[in-house]
């Protein structure tokens, strides 16, 4: 995958298939520490020990519709290219967390891409999805909270093309705001 936004929307995914009815997405930046970390958790179903030792063996899968499972494996290649690695913690019955870590100014590090897509793209298919979003860059942080959405929107689902386009908008903004308001840093985020 070109794009860390798109490992992103396929770990939602995943969660999703695991039953997960909530989840949280937390993005790090750290330029000083030359250090991005994506970590992703949800409360599906989650795995038990043995298959999480598996779990990058792109032959090691769930799904019945084909026999690879190419995620995580092509998620922990592209963080090892960048200087950083991954890690799943799962239990059984509990849920999952998925960390990347990366360097944040390697060369082979895919950009992040564009996120606010990414989470619009989710709500649109998983609109009671109860989905946090936090973004941090050098110690700002940003938060987005669905449910806080859904309650302002009173009866409106928030999976209306009209609030999906709003908010892909204002996380646009939002995140552009974060990374210093434009230049170079904002492009980061297309």
């Amino acid at each position: 995958m070109e794009e860390l936004a798109l490992h992103i929307l396929d770990l939602v995914q995943n969660a999703l298939a695991a039953g997960a009815t909530e989840v949280v997405i937390e993005i790090k930046e750290d330029t000083a520490g030359d250090r991005l970390v994506i970590t992703i958790t949800d409360n599906g179903c989650g795995m038990d020990q043995e298959f999480v030792r598996r779990v990058l063996d792109p032959f090691t899968t769930t799904r019945t519709t084909r026999r690879v499972g190419l995620g995580l494996s092509l998620l922990a290649m592209a963080a090892r290219q960048a200087g950083g690695d991954l890690q799943v913690a799962s239990e059984k019955g509990k849920g999952t967390t998925v960390t990347a870590t990366f360097r944040l100014q390697h060369w082979d590090r895919p950009p992040l891409g564009d996120v606010p897509a990414t989470l619009v793209t989710v709500l649109a298919g998983a609109p009671k999805l109860d989905l946090t979003y936090r973004h941090t860059v050098d110690g700002r942080t940003f938060t987005f909270r669905a449910w806080e959405v859904q309650r302002e929107l009173g009866g409106v689902p928030i999976n209306d093309p009209k609030v999906l386009t709003f908010l892909k908008r204002y996380l646009e903004e939002e995140l552009t705001s974060l990374h210093g308001g434009g230049g170079d840093d904002a492009e980061k985020l297309r």
